[in-house]
């Protein structure tokens, strides 16, 4: 079974639409759950990481190809 690469700030595009009728999603955060945050109205969602495989249809946006998305800053100490 292949699966999908998926990362953080990706833009995903679900099955089901959502209850505000948005399809796509982003993601995140990535691990055992999946957080993924509705493009439509802004709720987000903890899923398990089979259900997501298995809902999620493709990735509609990279988060390499955005402009929009700053990649997270480095918190380390000196």
């Amino acid at each position: 079974m292949a699966y999908l690469k998926v990362d953080i700030g990706d833009i995903v595009n679900m099955k089901k639409p959502h209850p505000c009728g948005s399809k796509e999603w982003e993601v995140l955060r990535i691990g055992a759950d999946f957080r993924i945050r509705c493009r439509g109205c802004g709720h987000t969602v903890m899923i398990a990481r089979p259900k997501f495989m298995k809902a999620v249809r493709g990735v509609v946006t990279k988060v390499a190809d955005r402009d929009d998305f700053a990649p997270p800053t480095d918190h380390s100490f000196p």
